[in-house]
């Protein structure tokens, strides 16, 4: 059974914003760092933000560029991304990762099955 959850995702005009969140259904995430990641169609997956799990220090892609803010509540075990000035490129299937304060997607161990973000022209 998949421990971590998204939803949230949707279709958005360029400029808006989504929020998505990710749910540790497990509850047994919460010394982990939380990441998302996205994947365009041919793409490769690309690392989007990481939050640690006690400090709440966070990382970002340079393509974020201030637009996207990762947070995390770890007494709900749950993770969110706002995305806010979306543009076309920002579609791709958004995952969540559970594991290292790492930007490589080798350092997490648990994912979730995604959540689609289609931002139209």
């Amino acid at each position: 059974q998949v421990p971590l959850v998204e939803s949230g995702g949707g279709l958005v005009q360029t400029g808006g914003s989504l929020r998505l969140s990710c749910v540790d259904t497990g509850r047994t995430l919460s010394t982990l760092s939380m990441a998302w990641f996205r994947q365009a169609p041919g793409q490769e997956r690309e690392f989007v933000a990481v939050i640690s799990p006690n400090t709440h220090d966070t990382t970002y892609a340079d393509f974020v560029e201030g637009r996207f803010i990762i947070s995390r509540d770890n007494a709900k075990n749950t993770v969110h991304l706002q995305l806010n000035a979306v543009k076309p490129e920002d579609t791709a299937l958004y995952y969540c990762a559970a594991g290292a304060f790492n930007r490589m997607a080798s350092a997490y161990t648990y994912w979730g099955q995604g959540t689609q973000v289609t931002v139209s022209a």
